[in-house]
C-alpha cells in the first residue's frame, strides 16, 4: 500500500497524540494537573527555581502519576515496536510480540515469584527471566528441526511451547492460595500499572532503549529480510544471524514490559498494523511511527482504566475490549494493505 502521510506526516500524527494522552492522563483523576502545572514543575525541577506548586501537587507529578505516565509509555512502545519487528521477521500482519512465547514464560515466571511469596523485584525479576528463556528453547527447538521454512516452524514451536507454559501457570493458579495469591496471580495477568513507582522505570527503560536501537540499527536488514529466505540470502544477508538478533531485541523488550506491566495483548497486533498503514511497511519509518503510537495507545487505555470507575479496570480487559471490533477490521483489510 502506498505512503498515505509520509514519514514526517506519520511522526507529527503520534507526536500529537501523544501529548493528547499526557495531558488527559495528568489532568483526569482525583486530582488534576493542568499542562501549565505540569510545565511549570518540570522547568523548576530543571532550573533549580523554586516551585509555585503545593507539595501534594509535586508529589502527584513525581511520584505518583508521573511514574505510571512514563511506564505507560515506554511499556506501549515497547510492545508497539516488538509486534512490527516481529511481524516483519515472520512477514504476517496478524504476528503478535508473544508469538515466540516471550509472555508466557514472563507469565511462569511473576506466577512463580507469587506462589513462593517473593518480593515485587523478584517477582518482576523472574517474570523478566522467564521470558527470555522461553524464546530461547523455542528458537532452539525450532532451529533443530531442519524442515520447510523456518519462520513458519518458529510460529507453530511458539505456539506448542507457550501452550505447555501456559499449562504451568494455570497448574500453579490452581495449586495457590484462593485467599492471597489466586487474586495476586489473577491480577497480575490481567496487566495493570496501578503499583508503578519512579524506582521501577530504570529497569524499565535499560532493556526497552538497547532492544530498540538494536532494531532501528538492522532497519535495513529487516526490510531485506521481509523477501522470501533464498532471495535475502541471495542479496548477501546472514539470515541466521540476522533473525537471532532481531528475536533477541524484540524479545528484550516484551519481557520488560510484562515484568513491569502484566500481559498487555493487542497493543504489539493492532498498532503496528496501523502504523503500516500510515507511513508504509519500510521499517526505518515504521519503529518510531509505532513507537509513538503505541505509547500513545496505552497511555489512553491506562487512563480510561484508571478513571471509568470507582474499582480500576484491568488493562488486558479494556486492550481486549477495543482490540477486537479492531482486529476484525484488520482481517479484511490485511490482504489490501500489506505490501
Amino acid at each position: 500500500m502506498s505512503d498515505r502521510f509520509g514519514a514526517t506526516g506519520g511522526l507529527v500524527l503520534g507526536l500529537g497524540l501523544l501529548v493528547v494522552g499526557v495531558s488527559l492522563a495528568f489532568s483526569v483523576g482525583r486530582f488534576p494537573v493542568g499542562l501549565m502545572d505540569l510545565a511549570s514543575a518540570l522547568w523548576s525541577r530543571l532550573s533549580g527555581e523554586p516551585s509555585t506548586l503545593t507539595p501534594a501537587a509535586e508529589a502527584v507529578i513525581f511520584n505518583i502519576r508521573g511514574p505510571r505516565v512514563l511506564a505507560a509509555i515506554l511499556c506501549g512502545a515497547a510492545l508497539a515496536v516488538a509486534g512490527g519487528a516481529f511481524q516483519g521477521l515472520f512477514r504476517n500482519p496478524l504476528v503478535s510480540p508473544d508469538i515466540l512465547g516471550a509472555s508466557s514464560g514472563a507469565a511462569l515466571g511473576a506466577i512463580t515469584g507469587i506462589y513462593i511469596s517473593a518480593g515485587i523485584v523478584v517477582i518482576q525479576g523472574l517474570a523478566f527471566a522467564g521470558g527470555l528463556l522461553a524464546v530461547a528453547l523455542v528458537y532452539l527447538i525450532g532451529t533443530s528441526i531442519r524442515s520447510g521454512d523456518i519462520a513458519l516452524v518458529l510460529v507453530l514451536t511458539g505456539v506448542v511451547v507457550g501452550s505447555l507454559l501456559g499449562a504451568g501457570v494455570g497448574l500453579l493458579k490452581y495449586v495457590a492460595d484462593p485467599y492471597n495469591q489466586l487474586p495476586a496471580m489473577t491480577f497480575w495477568l490481567l496487566g495493570s500499572l496501578a503499583g508503578t513507582d519512579k524506582n521501577d522505570l530504570l529497569p524499565l527503560f535499560g532493556p526497552i532503549a538497547l532492544g530498540t536501537i538494536i532494531l532501528i540499527a538492522l532497519r535495513w536488514r529487516i526490510n531485506v529480510l521481509s523477501l522470501p529466505e533464498d532471495e535475502a540470502r541471495a542479496l548477501g544477508l546472514a539470515t541466521g544471524a540476522l533473525r537471532i538478533a532481531i528475536v533477541a531485541a524484540a524479545t528484550l523488550v516484551t519481557s520488560a514490559s510484562v515484568a513491569a506491566a502484566g500481559i498487555i495483548g493487542w497493543v504489539g497486533l493492532i498498532v503496528p498494523h496501523l502504523a503500516r498503514f500510515i507511513v508504509g511497511p519500510e521499517f526505518g519509518r515504521l519503529i518510531p511511527t509505532a513507537a509513538l503510537f503505541g505509547a500513545s495507545y496505552l497511555l489512553l487505555i491506562d487512563t480510561l482504566a484508571r478513571s471509568m470507575a470507582q474499582v480500576e479496570v484491568p488493562l488486558g480487559i479494556l486492550t481486549a475490549i477495543i482490540g477486537t471490533p479492531v482486529f476484525i477490521w484488520l482481517l479484511t483489510s490485511a490482504r489490501r494493505s500489506w505490501s
